[in-house]
């Protein structure tokens, strides 16, 4: 394909497709029974971090197919998620979260990522992008919490994988 011919969405998959795998490596690693493991009292645990890099790929198909997400609305949240415990599980929200993502990308056009998208608390609106702008900054806080989760394995002793180049645990290029 000429770079020409590139949509928007196209970028996008590319760039989501090429943090899945170092996304995985990470999740792999997770320990098992340290959910509740902070490096600080105002940390956020172990397993909660690990569990929200494992799904924000399913921002993707939220942003996509809905103009708003209120993160307090009248009456509560609707939105229940199951516990995942172990790697395993990780991995398999991950992916699963990549592949809806994925779906949604595909099904999305350039016009509708310039549609406004629309992030509210309690009703109010603390954000306002186009979609696309949304997309983006949802990856760049994929990764920024997956660099937090390589730390938090560090100071658990356990080894940290290669992410876009060697660490002290992992000499290979990502």
């Amino acid at each position: 394909m000429k770079t020409t011919d590139l949509k928007m969405t196209d970028l996008i998959l590319e760039q989501l497709e090429a943090e899945g795998p170092r996304t995985r490596r990470t999740l792999e690693r997770v320990p098992s029974g340290r959910d509740d493991w902070k490096p600080h009292e105002k940390s956020m645990p172990l397993g909660r971090l690990a569990m929200l890099v494992a799904t924000m790929p399913t921002w993707f198909s939220l942003i996509l197919s809905k103009d708003e997400l209120d993160l307090n609305p009248p009456g509560g949240s609707n939105i229940s998620q199951k516990t995942l415990r172990t790697s395993a599980d990780l991995v398999e929200a991950l992916d699963k979260g990549i592949a809806e993502a994925a779906a949604a990308l595909r099904n999305a056009t350039d016009e509708h990522l310039m549609k406004p998208w629309r992030l509210l608390v309690s009703g109010n609106v603390v954000d306002e992008n186009p979609r696309h702008v949304v997309l983006r900054d949802t990856l760049m806080h994929l990764s920024h919490h997956r660099g937090q989760l390589t730390v938090y394995l560090r100071l658990n002793n356990v080894p940290v994988p290669s992410i876009y180049g060697p660490t002290a645990d992992d000499p290979r290029f990502a």
